[in-house]
Formats: structure tokens, sequence, C-alpha cells
């Protein structure tokens, strides 16, 4: 048998959403880009960020991320 409760003990609360997701409200660079799209960070993939950021701009990541 599990001694663990199946439900939430009381005053424990779920994460609020607004604190799991992530999007491009801030800077990011072409490495956050890479390892947001879980590439290595790369000279190749770092160029391949630099590309995606100067084509969609912010989207890039907002793609990426939910």
């Amino acid at each position: 048998m599990n001694a663990e409760p199946d439900k939430t003990s009381p005053g424990e609360t779920p994460t609020p959403d607004r604190l799991l997701h992530t999007g491009s409200e801030g800077d990011f660079s072409p490495e956050d880009l890479v390892l947001a799209s879980g590439r290595d960070v790369n000279p190749k993939n770092l160029a391949w960020a630099e590309r995606r950021m100067a084509e969609k701009g912010r989207a890039s990541m907002d793609e990426l991320l939910p």
C-alpha cells in the first residue's frame, strides 16, 4: 500500500500557470534559444538561432516554449 495520500494536503495548492509558463517576455539570447530547442550549444546551432531570431523576433522563442 502507498502511505502517501492521493489528494493534495490542506494548505497545498497547485502552482499557478503564470509561474509555470515562460515565453519571450524578457530578453533572450541565441544561446537561450538553442537550449530551449533542446539542441547542443555549438557554433552551428548558435548561427541557426541568430538567423531564427532575425527572421521571427520574439516569436522564435514563443514557438518553442508554452
